[in-house]
């Protein structure tokens, strides 16, 4: 699959997982293609740990209400940290929005689905904050999103997009 197939095959998924585990050489993969995304003035403000032990899925899941990839055998869990970067700007959303995406296209170049989850996360119930209690993530961090990754049970969904015309456009807005 090259890059672009994976962009159009890259759909979120919010089924049901099969069992088999990810292996750990794809999580590395996966986390690799995170870690290479642009980040704003090169800080490098996003992190990743890969949870693929049960017993920690699982007390992760006790915190997650409602509940999301519950079945999932892996979660991967987006971390990012505040650092000024450019004229007191912090680029850090940017910088773990990138990393997500590179690791969405590379997790569907390899087999898996995802889904992206943050505002589930990182809403006012704090489940962001418990869950990075559970993975001993330090004060000075914040976990932002998590990845379900598996292989899906079902075809993935595929959305209806708009038409191209009605969001792109060459030289001017809404060509007229």
């Amino acid at each position: 699959m090259n890059v672009l197939d994976a962009i159009a095959n890259r759909h979120s998924y919010r089924g049901e997982y099969q069992s088999t585990p990810v292996p750990r050489e794809n999580l590395i993969t996966i986390m690799e293609a995170g870690l290479s995304a642009p980040s704003g003035c090169n800080k490098q403000t996003t992190s990743l740990i890969a949870v693929d032990d049960g017993e920690t899925i699982q007390k992760m899941h006790e915190v997650i209400n409602p509940p999301v990839g519950k079945t999932a055998p892996c979660m991967i869990c987006v971390l990012t940290q505040r650092v000024n970067a450019y004229r007191d700007r912090c680029f850090a959303v940017q910088d773990y929005s990138a990393a997500i995406e590179n690791m969405l296209l590379a997790i569907v170049e390899l087999g898996y689905q995802s889904c992206w989850y943050e505002g589930h996360i990182t809403d006012e119930d704090q489940i962001g904050h418990k869950i990075a209690e559970i993975l001993n993530v330090p004060d000075d961090y914040d976990l932002v999103c998590i990845l379900p990754v598996g292989i899906a049970k079902a075809e993935p969904t595929v959305p209806r997009k708009k038409a191209f015309e009605e969001r792109a456009w060459f030289n001017s807005f809404r060509n007229i």
